[in-house]
């Protein structure tokens, strides 16, 4: 099982939220290159950006932040957060991005997610943040009324290969994954699902590891990462190598 280090990015600076909610930011770095360096030393083999002021404004904004850490790397990257249009999921791609995760977009517009997963297959994710088992969209702020599980089945018709799901509650929380709302969308799908949300200890990873045969091949971390309650080392020697 992959384990995937998460850098937040919100004015330039690396940060953790709950619940995705802005009044509750903790900065972990000024530079958001820094924590990515770190990340990549402690022995990451991929790492997931997320632009919030980009989530929350609906356009990519922290462009380049986002291409100094991949100039900086050697590891493949993948971003998301205000990803709505298939122009600016082609300049992320060039500028190096390895991967692109679309969100809102999925719901609003499915058609912006097959043209991408035509035009560049195996490089675009879709990132699934449910509330309640219900989809929210626009940066978590706007819930809307399609469940995690038929969005995602939509997703697999229109070419997407890999899943992130997020359970916003659990978001920066460390209260541990969902793991019965991450056993259902596995079931539910034949492609490979990301786990993100609420990992605090490696008791929660070695819970997860069960879902492996199901398709969830990778873990997003965060919190328990930038506080110290999880060492990446120990976590990527727990599910067994990278």
């Amino acid at each position: 099982m992959l384990i995937i280090p998460a850098v937040d990015i919100r004015n330039g600076r690396c940060v953790r939220l709950v619940h995705g909610e802005l009044d509750k930011e903790t900065v972990y770095h000024e530079d958001p290159v820094e924590a990515a360096k770190r990340w990549v030393a402690a022995g990451a083999a991929r790492l997931h950006l997320v632009d919030l002021d980009g989530a929350f404004a609906g356009a990519t904004t922290n462009a380049s932040v986002i291409e100094r850490i991949v100039r900086a790397v050697t590891i493949p990257v993948q971003v998301g957060g205000g990803i709505r249009d298939v122009k600016v999921a082609e300049n992320l791609l060039a500028r190096g991005v390895d991967r692109v995760i679309l969100g809102t977009v999925a719901v609003t517009d499915p058609h912006i997610v097959e043209t991408l997963s035509e035009r560049f297959p195996g490089q675009i994710m879709v990132g699934i943040d449910a509330r309640a088992g219900r989809v929210a969209i626009r940066g978590w702020v706007e819930e809307s009324q399609i469940s995690a599980v038929e969005l995602a089945q939509q997703m697999v018709e229109l070419g997407v290969t890999e899943i992130i799901y997020t359970d916003i509650l659990r978001d920066g929380t460390l209260q541990g994954p969902n793991v019965m709302a991450l056993t259902e969308m596995a079931n539910a799908v034949p492609i490979t699902i990301i786990a993100s949300g609420g990992i605090s200890s490696l008791q929660d990873i070695a819970n997860l590891l069960p879902l492996e045969p199901l398709g969830v091949s990778g873990v997003i971390m965060g919190q328990a990462l930038y506080t110290g309650r999880v060492r990446l080392e120990e976590a990527i020697a727990l599910t067994g190598g990278l």
